[in-house]
């Protein structure tokens, strides 16, 4: 997953947020905190603590998204996504690897039935799983 667009409105980030920032944007896999705590030791991140606040933040910033199934963490691929609730990620299930994705269309219908039902999401994660076109090949 290629995570090269900056986010327009991202705030500028501490050391802390930006090491983590930038070890989830060189990776197509997700993170746990742990595992980006060991890739961090060398910058100078030596607490758990210091990554989970790094990722709160990211995640409260829309920089990242936390993939509920996988307790873990993968850096925000589209730029605007962060402008509303929904988000939606392919996981593959034999790689690893993990797409974010949009469909107005799935995004719609959930924005539809959570009006009928006069429920007020703060967030919508769709995460779907299965086998991507390389690993399927």
């Amino acid at each position: 997953m290629a995570h090269t667009e900056d986010h327009e409105h991202a705030p500028s980030l501490t050391k802390n947020q930006q090491l983590v920032f930038d070890a989830l944007s060189q990776t197509a896999q997700p993170m746990s905190a742990y595992s980006i705590l060991d890739k961090l030791r060398e910058a100078g991140l030596r607490a758990p603590l210091q990554v989970y606040r790094a990722l709160d933040k990211l995640v409260e910033n829309g920089s990242v998204h936390r993939l509920e199934s996988l307790n873990a963490f993968v850096a925000c691929a589209h730029k605007h996504c962060h402008d509303d609730c929904a988000s939606a990620f392919a996981i593959c299930e034999k790689c690893g690897s993990v797409t974010e994705f949009s469909d107005d269309g799935v995004m719609d219908r959930l924005k539809g039935w959570s009006g009928k039902a006069k429920f007020s999401p703060s967030k919508m994660v769709v995460e779907v799983r299965g086998v991507c076109a390389a690993c399927a090949a």
